[in-house]
């Protein structure tokens, strides 16, 4: 071959490596390694793969030098892969046993089946370049909005051309009755990348809350300038959603910011969303507040907070009930979502029939404890008294001051109350000594007769066993069933207990037992109670504000 000719070769291997490297926007450094690696290759299956063979491109001329490693031995020479020391010698003097001396090899002049192979090295390479480069390109950019052009729809999933990489929108991300075409241009969410064997998988979405969050930033600039705070979002993809709001600037209304002027800026977003009703919220950090903002449009009479539970019962006028639910529950799921809070919805009628339910149900508890009859009951219980301890241990002035009582009266039925508080305690510890509940659980500070006797229903029958309970055992926990929030009982249902007491509880039933030392209770409650006091802590309620969008 002349020298114009290998000079022709060596500048078209440089001119194919700018090419692939402009092509598949990879370094050009890759394919030239690339290349190296399917010369190496070529080069074993011609000279047996046990050689150590390198080759090498120079970046500049495009020349390849070819070179067997060899291994230097002292004596024994026991295959093709080693040379004596005396020879590497007379090649280098300064080699020692042990180091390895290049050979030069002959140029190689490529049969059809190397050069096969040599191709499908220099693709495999490529090919792996450009994956890691897709994967350094668009990790950083997860949960950043993206717009693409549909290629084409598989099995109800996009795939979207990205322009540097493939996205893919699945079925259930997209909006319901959502259809495109090949070249149809769609705006999603980045949700996530992850490395797999075909490559990497650029997931979209177009059901995700944060999508919604991300296309409100791009047309409200006070979300973007950080003037107005998206708190929190929950959607019913396709169909309706809330989104909370909130401004750091007393001089901006951050519902007004996001309808925008004729409500084009919320428009602008029901219209990516295919029409996906918005109601804009203000949030607050008063619980009450926040959440009667988040069932707009309904009206709410009253509220009542159970904070330990996260729980809310929301009383409202008998027609706004429907309202308040929404369709399908609707309305109700989403303001729950959108607020973090289980909420329960009542009727004022509901309300009332369950107001005289509990007024029944005390005053026969009274008629029974006290063997009066339903006047003094009612009356008792108009006065607010809940429980027959409360009548026999408050001031007997305040029973006497009761209209139509006097002090002999009040005298009599405390009197009565604490034969009936003795009676039930007598009952109640015989109860736990039959279930088998030991004399030293009674010694645990907090325990009650009535809570001894729960314990025994429940097979916690000494100190070990309480002090093993965790605060979820005995007040009992929620769990996520079908999208519901369903309640799990604890062994003292009904007891009343706050979190902090039942952890001071079990605390004190390990000191009893020995696990730990009163110092260390005392520190694990006191770091609970301020975890508890800084989680609740809430500043004045703001303003009620909501608007809707369709």
């Amino acid at each position: 071959m002349s020298e114009a000719g290998v000079s022709a070769n060596r500048l078209e291997l440089l001119q194919i490596a700018d090419a692939v490297a402009r092509e598949k926007v990879i370094d050009r450094e890759i394919v030239i390694s690339a290349m190296e690696e399917a010369i190496t290759k070529a080069a074993k299956s011609r000279y047996g793969s046990e050689n150590e063979i390198r080759a090498e491109i120079d970046p500049k001329t495009g020349e390849i030098s070819l070179e067997r490693l060899l291994e230097v031995v002292e004596e024994n020479v026991t295959d093709a892969t080693q040379i004596l020391l005396k020879d590497a010698k007379k090649r280098n003097p300064d080699v020692t046993v042990g180091d390895y001396i290049a050979e030069p090899l002959p140029p190689l002049d490529f049969g059809r089946v190397a050069a096969q192979n040599a191709k499908q090295v220099i693709v495999q390479k490529v090919r792996d370049a450009e994956r890691e480069r897709q994967y350094e390109e668009f990790k950083d950019r997860v949960g950043q909005v993206i717009n693409g052009l549909v290629k084409r729809e598989e099995h109800g999933h996009v795939i979207v051309d990205l322009g540097r990489g493939e996205g893919i929108v699945r079925r259930d991300e997209k909006l319901p009755r959502e259809a495109f075409r090949y070249g149809d241009r769609i705006r999603a969410y980045i949700a996530d990348i992850r490395r797999e064997a075909r490559g990497p998988q650029i997931f979209l979405s177009r059901t995700r809350p944060e999508f919604m969050s991300k296309l409100f930033a791009q047309e409200v600039p006070e979300i973007y300038d950080g003037i107005v705070e998206i708190k929190s979002v929950a959607r019913d993809p396709g169909s309706r959603a809330k989104i909370a709001v909130l401004s750091n600037d007393s001089s901006i209304d951050p519902v007004g910011a996001c309808v925008g002027m004729r409500g084009q800026r919320v428009q602008a977003v029901v219209g990516e969303l295919q029409g996906e009703k918005i109601d804009i919220i203000q949030w607050s950090p008063d619980a009450a507040t926040f959440i009667v903002n988040a069932l707009a449009p309904a009206e709410v009479a009253k509220v009542v907070l159970d904070e330990d539970a996260e729980r809310i019962e929301v009383v409202v006028p008998d027609e706004q009930l429907s309202l308040a639910i929404g369709r399908r529950g609707q309305n109700v799921r989403l303001a729950s979502q959108l607020t973090g809070w289980d909420i329960d919805i009542l009727t004022e009628a509901d309300e009332a029939e369950r107001r005289q339910a509990e007024f029944n149900e005390r005053s026969a508890l009274f008629m029974e404890a006290l063997d009066v009859d339903e006047v003094i009951a009612q009356l008792l219980v108009s006065e607010g008294f809940a429980s027959v301890e409360e009548v026999a241990y408050v001031d007997s002035g305040e029973v006497a001051n009761i209209e139509g009582f006097d002090e002999d009266t009040a005298l009599e039925i405390q009197s009565r109350a604490k034969d009936f508080l003795e009676r039930r305690e007598a009952e109640r510890d015989a109860k736990r000594k039959e279930l088998g509940v030991l004399d030293e659980v009674v010694e645990v500070p907090g325990v009650t007769s009535a809570m001894l006797v729960a314990f025994g229903e429940n097979e916690v029958k000494t100190v070990e066993d309480l002090a093993g309970c965790a605060t979820d055992d005995l007040l009992g926990w929620y769990e996520r069933k079908d999208g519901e929030s369903v309640r799990e009982p604890g062994i003292l249902d009904g007891f009343k207990m706050s979190k902090e007491e039942a952890e001071e509880m079990i605390m004190s039933a390990r000191v009893v037992a020995g696990w730990i030392s009163v110092e260390d209770a005392v520190g694990t409650t006191e770091d609970a109670a301020e975890d508890s006091e800084a989680a609740t802590e809430t500043t004045e309620p703001e303003a009620d504000a909501s608007a809707s969008a369709s």
